[in-house]
């Protein structure tokens, strides 16, 4: 950490010199970037800010308004003080004018009263900066050190909470875009104190940069993600200004998360790598053209040109270990080539409810769908114990609409997932708008919309104690009929207009427009799957 005003003040260098604050006393906490010895007034444009200036005054004019002048520049530059000798042009105290502008722009000026020598201060201070950077590189060296070795052991979300709160000395806590706790580590205090009304203090806090200090709730923040995809937040609660080595940490933690939940795959077969390789790309667009796919499978054995391509999701009806996936696949390629079915067949996503055994049928023109998933899905049922849900999505005859018949698998798998059925296989039925919601509910997108349309009133309610999210979610769940509306919030008809008026400065929307009603209302069954889910 750069040291401060007052960290000079009592090097011997400085002490030699009889120094004495004349200014600004209140602000010789300011950091020193460097010192810099000018004998000219016209100094501030070559400055860069943080720069302890030092002179003996000799080239400074004689009219006050023009050292007040002197004074406001080296202040908007952002020096972090100035320091004059004393007997070359003054001989007891600078002028009152350079003093008086000094106190007004919260400039420290220090005087000293016997000649220094001003090489043996430059050569202090700069002695102190690089030695204290040094500590700051090797405390960043052996952080990134301890975090490289926790990516390479696949450490867990929890295990980087626990570390980041054990290195840090402060509670962590990692949360999603909706500003639901994912882990957290009270650093030995009380994790019910720490987290309590969690999201309404959480949504009060927004840096402007992907790392910043909130000094209101004295919370360092930053944003976790990565390949452009942010999901979630990680905050230190500090209480008081990051050091450098506090930044690094966070910094350097997100990466480790981020990075964690790229690679947090389970091992599986050299076959299985490449085929669940292929499918993953293919649904990302990761192709430039849909012929290399199309290549790539054919010398798999999977031919994808000119045939009727079917998406189909297995997932186990509990949660699966690690082990258990990889093991599902095999028995899915096993089963389809039993049955004669061309498919590519892979793990897909990156563990835990996400992840799924992804299969890629391709069917000639004349094969029955329903025959060969029927064929494929009783083999499955019959290696694997039956524990496991077969989806498959629509018939699709490109590469490019691949994705759209793995999302219908995917949703119906979820749906299956939690039913009682005990059919073979399922295909994709009415999920209607508050299911698929709350199938897609941790995706960021969503929660990205959330914030957007509603965090304008969720923070007015958290602020007030107010209910307008409620009064706004009756409104609209009453088809718009303010006067059903009004009876099931047990109000009177104006106090429920006034509320609706409240609800539409805050939006800044219209209540009457279809269309801001219709995306307002998404957004509040949206909003009841997340926190359905985390309850």
């Amino acid at each position: 950490m750069l040291p401060t005003l007052d960290d000079v003040l009592h090097l011997d260098a400085v002490r030699r010199g009889q120094p004495r604050v004349v200014a600004g006393a209140d602000r010789t906490g300011n950091r020193v970037r460097w010192v810099h010895v000018a004998e000219v007034a016209d100094i501030a444009h070559l400055l860069h800010g943080g720069e302890l200036v030092l002179t003996t005054g000799i080239a400074l004019p004689d009219e006050p308004e023009r050292l007040r002048a002197y004074i406001a520049e080296l202040s908007e530059v952002g020096v972090s003080g100035l320091m004059i000798e004393l007997g070359r042009r003054y001989a007891s105290s600078p002028p009152p004018a350079l003093v008086s502008a000094a106190e007004d722009h919260g400039l420290p000026v220090v005087v000293l009263a016997h000649e220094p020598a001003f090489v043996d201060i430059t050569e202090s201070v700069h002695a102190r900066i690089v030695q204290d950077q040094f500590a700051e590189l090797r405390a960043s060296e052996q952080l990134h050190e301890i975090f490289t070795q926790l990516s390479v052991e696949g450490a867990s979300t929890d295990e980087v909470v626990r570390q980041v709160a054990a290195l840090g000395g402060h509670p962590v806590v990692l949360e999603n875009l909706a500003h639901q706790v994912l882990a957290a580590d009270a650093d030995g205090g009380d994790p019910a104190e720490l987290l309590s009304a969690w999201e309404t203090r959480s949504r009060a806090v927004r840096p402007e940069q992907r790392t910043g200090y909130d000094a209101s709730s004295g919370w360092l923040v930053t944003t976790v993600g990565a390949r452009g995809e942010d999901w979630g937040r990680l905050i230190i609660t500090l209480g008081s200004p990051p050091t450098p080595r506090e930044t690094v940490l966070i910094e350097r933690a997100a990466t480790t998360l981020a990075l964690g939940r790229l690679l947090d795959r389970h091992a599986e077969s050299v076959e299985r790598q490449a085929h669940g390789t292929i499918i993953a790309r293919i649904l990302a667009h990761s192709y430039s053209d849909p012929q290399e796919a199309a290549a790539r499978a054919r010398a798999l054995g999977v031919p994808l040109s000119g045939r009727r391509l079917l998406g189909v999701v297995l997932r186990p009806r509990t949660e699966s270990l690690p082990t258990e996936l990889p093991e599902l696949a095999e028995v899915a390629a096993a089963a389809c080539k039993d049955a004669r079915l061309a498919a590519l067949v892979g793990v897909l996503g990156e563990g835990g409810a996400q992840a799924r055994v992804g299969v890629l049928a391709s069917l000639p023109a004349r094969t029955d769908v329903e025959t060969a998933l029927s064929e494929v899905a009783a083999r499955v049922r019959k290696q694997s114990g039956g524990d496991c849900v077969m989806a498959a999505g629509s018939v699709v005859d490109s590469i490019r609409d691949v994705r759209r018949s793995f999302q219908e698998a995917e949703q119906v798998a979820d749906v299956a997932c939690r039913g009682s059925g005990g059919r073979l296989f399922y295909r994709l039925p009415d999920l209607r708008l508050r299911g698929l919601l709350h199938l897609l509910r941790d995706d960021a997108r969503v929660q990205t919309f959330v914030e957007r349309e509603l965090g304008p009133l969720l923070e007015y309610d958290a602020q007030r104690g107010s209910d307008l999210t409620r009064i706004l979610e009756l409104y609209l769940e009453a088809g718009r009929n303010k006067a059903v509306a009004a009876q099931l919030a047990h109000l009177s008809r104006p106090a429920f207009y006034e509320r609706l008026h409240r609800i539409e400065r805050v939006l800044d929307a219209d209540l009457d427009d279809v269309e801001s009603c219709a995306s307002l209302h998404v957004a509040l069954l949206a909003l009841s799957s997340v926190r359905w889910e985390r309850s």
